[in-house]
């Protein structure tokens, strides 16, 4: 009897961990956004397998299905690449910036462009299956925006870079808007379920539990909606920053598990609130730091990176005590964490990608791209911070644009990897996608 009961619980075990897993061909690995891949992962690097050079940023996240690799570019195209080779197989012409991750689901491949359009192409083939038109797509703006001038100028915020990426569940596809609604649509024809407005541009992408959708808006709310109706069925506040507008909106993605919702916010402040009700369980300051990265959860832990401070975070999922935390000398992280085996990986916007070994909790090997080995140096100081003095010449709205523009051109990491089989793919500012042994 004792035996049976044994099994049984080991049965239920198995589906609890199936029931999170473990798809690189959805966004984050799976609906839930837990960044958890069904992979060995990989314990010391050894090789660049391939690499795959588009004409633009690539801070999409690829997805992986049936061999075939789909990852947007900033150049206007989404491209398939074989997984093996890293050679093209095809590429769709959008037109338009795709700075969201696509999801690959019964045969069609799902993204949002700048252009306003959400598509479905085949994906096989990178026919056009449908699009549907949204109200349009814009960055967050506001005037005097992170201490800028001319202060009273609305000005797009040139930190907005991802655009929301899809989840599929049950039949529909959701995804957020610039137009500051959250959508539901018929995942086969595109047509519309639902759509739920909110009150700002909405760029986090939403994370699918329990018939639910989570997603953040920079409006400063936090929202659970029904996911067959597009109903609220709670929301939560944030911090507010009236004056520079620094210190709002929501751009990190939530992960669900275990009852509970994690997302980082650029109040500076790390949630976790319960599933059900929305009411805050607990949450971790960051002291002005934002929180971009999207958190991984695992074995009773939360992972995720901060901005500014540059620093790698790993919390108690039931009580946000800190377990340990790792320094990147000042370099943002917007990237944000997969773990395959006991290996995490991260990304960051000084080019590189941090393997760190959750067993010791300690940076096991460090990969350096392209862009970063050339340019690198230029915008680093003696001790490896961010030389920003370089790039930056003044709080001029313009100078900060161009200030943006030269820091991406170390080969920022802002895509988050994937791991499948002993590889990982992750694409960086320098327009390359990698494939990483």
């Amino acid at each position: 009897m004792l035996r049976k009961s044994l099994l049984i619980c080991a049965f239920v075990l198995l589906v609890s961990v199936l029931a999170v897993c473990l798809d690189p061909a959805v966004f984050r690995g799976n609906p839930q956004h837990t960044g958890i891949y069904d992979a060995p992962g990989i314990a010391q690097f050894s090789r660049v397998k391939w690499k795959f050079h588009t004409g633009g940023y690539v801070i999409s996240s690829p997805a992986v299905a049936n061999r075939t690799l789909y990852v947007g570019s900033s150049d206007g195209n989404l491209y398939a690449v074989a997984l093996d080779s890293g050679t093209q197989k095809w590429k769709f012409a959008a037109k338009s910036r795709v700075a969201s991750s696509p999801t690959v689901s019964d045969g069609l491949v799902y993204f949002n462009a700048y252009d306003g359009n959400f598509y479905a192409v085949d994906a096989k083939t990178g026919q056009l299956k449908w699009k549907f038109q949204t109200g349009g797509e814009r960055r967050f703006a506001a005037k005097h925006l992170h201490g800028s001038q001319p202060v009273a100028e609305i000005m797009p915020d040139p930190f907005d870079f991802f655009l929301s990426s899809p989840a599929v569940w049950n039949g529909a596809v959701f995804f957020g808007s610039g137009d500051g609604s959250i959508y539901s649509l018929n995942a086969t024809s595109g047509a519309l379920n639902w759509k739920f407005k909110t009150g700002d541009v909405v760029h986090a992408s939403p994370a699918i539990a329990d018939g639910a959708v989570f997603v953040g808006s920079w409006d400063s709310y936090f929202y659970a909606i029904d996911a067959a109706t597009g109903k609220e069925k709670w929301r939560f506040k944030t911090g507010d920053d009236p004056d520079i507008h620094n210190q709002v909106g929501i751009q990190s993605s939530a992960a669900v598990a275990d009852g509970m919702v994690y997302f980082g916010c650029r109040d500076s402040n790390f949630y976790a609130l319960d599933a059900v009700t929305g009411q805050k369980r607990w949450s971790f300051p960051n002291h002005g730091s934002w929180v971009i990265s999207s958190p991984a959860v695992y074995a009773g832990k939360v992972y995720f990176g901060t901005s500014d401070s540059g620093l790698f975070h790993a919390l108690d999922a039931k009580t946000g005590s800190p377990i340990f935390s790792q320094e990147f000398q000042g370099w943002p992280m917007f990237s944000s964490p997969a773990i395959a085996g006991n290996m995490l990986y991260i990304g960051s916007h000084v080019g590189k990608l941090f393997a760190i070994d959750l067993t010791s909790q300690k940076v096991a090997w460090t990969f350096e791209t392209d862009a970063s080995k050339q340019n690198g140096p230029t915008y680093t100081k003696p001790d490896g911070t961010p030389k920003y003095e370089a790039a930056f010449a003044s709080d001029f709205y313009d100078d900060m644009i161009v200030g943006v523009g030269k820091m991406m051109s170390v080969g920022a990491i802002l895509s988050s990897p994937v791991v499948v089989d002993n590889v990982i793919y992750v694409g960086s500012a320098d327009g390359n996608l990698y494939a990483l042994m």
